[in-house]
Order: C-alpha cells, then sequence, then structure tokens
C-alpha cells in the first residue's frame, strides 16, 4: 500500500487564494474548503487508498514560546482562519482521517505519521503531500517521499539533494542558516542558499563545522566572514534549527490500517446539504460502492 499524508493547511490556503468564495447555508464563505474536499477526493479516485490531512487549527504553536518573532496568524484572512474547523468537520465527516494541530503544527503531524508509516512493512512508500521545504528533511531515500501535487513534481531523497544542496538530515541545519521568512526568522547574517549548501555538504550538522576558519574546506568561499558571523551569533542559530526541526512524537494513528478510507459517514449527506455541494456527496458514495465492489471482486477471486 501507499500512505498518503496531506498538508491540509497548505491546501487550504492554496484554494482560498485559487477558487471564487462559495457559500453555506448559513452565508459562511466555504470555497476553499470545497475545494479540499473536492481535491482529496480526486486523490482517491485516482486510487489513493490510505490517508491522513494534518491541519493548523490554531496558528500558534510550542515554536511561539522559544521565539517571540515565529509565525503568528496576524495578517491571516478571518475569512480563511474561520475555514479550518469547517474544513476538518467536513473531511472527518467524509471519513477522513485529520490531525488538528493546536500544541504541534501540522508539519509536526505530517513527519510524525510519515516516520511511523515508514516503519511498517507492508508499507510500500509513504508520500507527503506539500512543496513545503520544512517537510524535505522527512525524505527517506524513494521510500518516504514529497509530492507537490499542484506542479506534479515528486521529490525524492535525491531531488532534496539536487535542490538544496544538502541531504535531507541537513535540512534543519540549512533552514537554520538561511533563514526562513515564512516562519519567522531570519537566520544567520551572510550565509545565502549557496554557502549553508557547500558548508553542509561538508559539514552536514552545525555542530560538526570547525570553529577554526582556516580549516574549511577551501570550496568554501569567505569562510573566514562566514565562521565569524556564524559562531557570533551561535545561541541564535541554534534556537532557528531547534524551530525548523519537526517533531516525531505527535501522537496520529495507531496502525496504518485506520488511514484507509472506506468511504463517508452516515452525516455526510447533511454535511454537503449544508455545503450546498450535494455533488460531493454522490462522488463520494460512488466512490464507496466502487471500493466495496473491488474488495469483494478480489476476495471471491
Amino acid at each position: 500500500m501507499k500512505v498518503h499524508l496531506v498538508d491540509g493547511t497548505y491546501e487550504l490556503f492554496r484554494h482560498f487564494f485559487a477558487v471564487p468564495a462559495a457559500m453555506d447555508a448559513n452565508g459562511q464563505d466555504v470555497g476553499a474548503v470545497l475545494g479540499v474536499l473536492g481535491s482529496v477526493l480526486f486523490m482517491v479516485e485516482l486510487g489513493a487508498t490510505h490517508i491522513g490531512v494534518a491541519t493548523d487549527h490554531v496558528v500558534e504553536s510550542f515554536r511561539n514560546d522559544l521565539c517571540a518573532g515565529y509565525k503568528t496568524g496576524e495578517g491571516v484572512s478571518p475569512a480563511l482562519l474561520a475555514q479550518f474547523p469547517i474544513l476538518e468537520t467536513a473531511l472527518l465527516s467524509m471519513g477522513v482521517v485529520v490531525w488538528p494541530m493546536v500544541e504541534f503544527e501540522a508539519d509536526d503531524a505530517l513527519a510524525s505519521a510519515a516516520a511511523k508509516a515508514a516503519r511498517v512493512p507492508v508499507v510500500e512508500q509513504v508520500v507527503i503531500c506539500t512543496p513545503d521545504k520544512d517537510l524535505g528533511q522527512c525524505i527517506v531515500g524513494t521510500r518516504v517521499v514529497q509530492l507537490d501535487r499542484r506542479r506534479d513534481v515528486v521529490r525524492d531523497e535525491a531531488g532534496v539533494v539536487e535542490k538544496f544542496g544538502v541531504v535531507p538530515a541537513s535540512i534543519p541545519d540549512y533552514l537554520a542558516l538561511v533563514g526562513d521568512s515564512a516562519d519567522g526568522y531570519p537566520g544567520v547574517p551572510g550565509w545565502g542558499p549557496k554557502a549553508a549548501a557547500l558548508t553542509l555538504s561538508q559539514y552536514p550538522h552545525l555542530e560538526t563545522i570547525p570553529k577554526a576558519w582556516q580549516a574549511w574546506h577551501p570550496s568554501i568561499r569567505k569562510a573566514r566572514t562566514l565562521a565569524a558571523t556564524l559562531f557570533d551569533g551561535w545561541n541564535d542559530v541554534l534556537l532557528y534549527r531547534t524551530l525548523a526541526t519537526l517533531r516525531l512524537d505527535v501522537s496520529v494513528f495507531d496502525t496504518v490500517g485506520a488511514l484507509r478510507w472506506t468511504g463517508p459517514s452516515t452525516d455526510f449527506e447533511d454535511c454537503c446539504r449544508r455545503l450546498q455541494s450535494p455533488e460531493l456527496f454522490v462522488r463520494a458514495i460512488s466512490l464507496s460502492r466502487s471500493r466495496r465492489e473491488h474488495r469483494r471482486g478480489t476476495s471471491s477471486a
């Protein structure tokens, strides 16, 4: 089997800015919700069997306690934020496992689920559906890969090295050096992607970088300046790496069998009626029947 893990936060943001507003029976905008529901159903139509979706139920997480400048919900459209709980409820009603994050982030849930699923022998491959560079640290060979569904690009371990110049395990160190404006930490002054990639390709983690710049590999230009800014701001860069490191201890599922999509729950028709999207119910029921018939045919054969 393949396990598909979906970044629900990314999908909701993507659809919010890509599709027109659509009102539910209460006059609430649910355009992005409908886009994500349809997108997940399309995955099932293409053959996905085991799916989990992670969302940021609230934007803030434990990382905000570590860094005052870390990302918050400030500036995010209230019309978008209001659709998170609606999406989570609708996905559950559609029969999809959802992890709404409060203390942790959606990325932490995806990382935890990927690590756990990859340890299960019957799992052929884990596909993390997001373009988020943070999740690059979770990639393992061709067993755990990243899928950018919008661009239809799959990135395995070789793809991570090709894009960033470092192995997946070095991604948190890389992000600590170059910074991540979306997450709210600046990185180290003077360290760009090229310098970080060259350095971490020789010294995979911050602690393995020699403190004496004279000992640095000759391929690394401006070693003296880079070493000075790195070690002058050592405590900061360690904090940035902590922020960039995804947690693997989020409670996600007991067995991968819990991720199998077996069809919508009995209240999904009412859910679709409230969303004023009866076609979603028709699609889900049709898929559910098709799956049951296929399983019956397989077992009888």
